[in-house]
């Protein structure tokens, strides 16, 4: 019996991970095979007519063997793209995602030279505005050890690892000096909420980053509360949010004297960066 072709392979991969209730099976069953492949994603159609190497479909059927357990595709690949780049990435660190790119889109609108990332993780916003702004320097912050040595990788991976600075610091426990830019995606969810959340996050990301176990409110009162005391004087902070959390965190901020609090949206239109200025 001869061997399947690529696209008999996919199509039969797409059915397994849509009867495992994986979302838009089609498209991850096409980046894994391109994975298997060694081959960009782009390119796979054109392998599809083609018989798979018996090498290539044993590596195929592993990475859907997870992707049906749901282990996210980044994990499996071992990277994500974001903001035009690709970020390495791992089960110590949360998976970057499309709406955390208005938190940078935010950032990028007014001047900065020095920036602190709360909860780094991955790195990626830190490395992404260094790498935008090829003057700037930063410091990314992170309680996890493996995420800072993962932070720390990806800033040598974008060459910005000269200006970037990576501690393990208990939010601003280890932080010195003053910032015009102050960061952070920090654990919002409740506790009463992982229970709800996908496979993906709850069982396959680190809990540390997701939720704070608590109210999910607990690092925005930190950071209204300390803040302060590392920014310049017309610094800016910016924090994502959930997207039912705008009124309780804008709240936070202005309840710890915050000038200039404000609310932005993603691009689907639901709330998710508070904007500080300085105190009043």
């Amino acid at each position: 019996m001869s061997a399947p072709t690529a696209a008999q392979a996919m199509a039969a991969a797409a059915a397994r991970l849509r009867a495992a209730g994986v979302p838009d099976p089609a498209r991850d069953a096409r980046i894994l095979l391109a994975h298997a492949a060694s081959v960009d994603a782009a390119r796979v159609t054109l392998i599809a007519p083609e018989e798979i190497a018996p090498e290539i479909a044993e590596r195929f059927e592993q990475l859907i063997a997870l992707r049906a357990v749901r282990v996210p595709v980044s994990q499996l690949i071992g990277s994500r793209g974001f903001y035009g780049r690709d970020f390495r990435i791992s089960r110590d660190v949360l998976d970057p995602r499309p709406e955390t790119e208005t938190l940078i889109e935010l950032a990028l609108s007014a001047p900065f030279e020095r920036v602190l990332d709360l909860g780094t993780g991955s790195g990626c916003i830190l490395v992404t505005l260094l790498a935008e702004r090829c003057t700037a320097t930063g410091v990314g912050a992170d309680l996890s050890e493996a995420a800072c040595l993962q932070a720390s990788a990806n800033a040598v991976l974008h060459e910005v690892a000269g200006r970037a600075e990576v501690i393990q610091s208990d939010w601003f426990d280890k932080v010195e000096g003053r910032f015009d830019l102050i960061l952070s995606n920090p654990p919002y969810l409740a506790a009463t909420e992982m229970a709800d959340v996908a496979p993906e996050l709850r069982d396959h990301e680190p809990a540390m980053a997701l939720t704070d176990g608590l109210d999910g409110l607990s690092v925005y009162r930190i950071i209204a509360d300390q803040a302060q005391g590392y920014l310049t004087a017309e610094g800016r902070v910016l924090v994502e949010i959930g997207w039912q959390q705008g009124d309780a965190v804008c709240a936070i901020f202005r309840d710890a004297g915050w000038a200039g609090v404000t609310l932005a949206h993603d691009l689907d239109g639901r709330p998710r960066v508070v904007c500080a200025d300085t105190p009043a």
